[in-house]
């Protein structure tokens, strides 16, 4: 069961889920919860962002491999290392960030995003892994009761 959101070949938003995740869902909570966390990684900039961040993460790892004599292959290797621990850096909170606008998408459009979040009580627990791209899924939750705290 996956959800994303990326960009098509013109850069127009492009929410995606897949079946296995529709299946999944119990209610139309989940699904409007996960449309909205989706939605707001877009609405947030994420992935510019993310880009961004990859690409100065590339940019430093290579000078710097460079500047203390790395040969071709280790200046690539080290240009791709730096783009993935730039990409991760912030993807965390990303998604807890995501996870706050999708609360307020969610109850804007009329949905219950509480009970929407009771999709991350059934899904495998990513932990807080160093470079993880996705938070616990406690703290997920409690992104989700506080914003909605906030709403009432």
């Amino acid at each position: 069961p996956n959800a994303y959101q990326t960009l098509d070949s013109a850069g127009r938003p492009i929410i995606a889920f897949t079946l296995p995740l529709i299946a999944e869902a119990r209610n139309a909570d989940e699904l409007a919860f996960v449309m909205g966390h989706e939605a707001a990684h877009h609405i947030a900039s994420h992935i510019p962002r993310q880009q961004q961040e990859a690409t100065t993460g590339a940019l430093i790892l290579g000078v710097l491999t460079a500047a203390t004599g790395g040969d071709e292959t280790a200046i690539r290797t080290a240009q791709n290392l730096g783009g993935t621990i730039g990409a991760r850096r912030y993807a965390k909170d990303y998604e807890l960030e995501a996870d706050a606008l999708g609360t307020i998408l969610a109850w804007d459009a009329g949905y219950d995003p509480e009970r929407g979040a009771a999709f991350f009580a059934r899904i495998p627990d990513p932990g807080n892994r160093f470079l993880g791209t996705h938070p616990p899924n406690a703290a997920r939750i409690d992104t989700v009761r506080r914003t909605l705290a906030s709403l009432q």
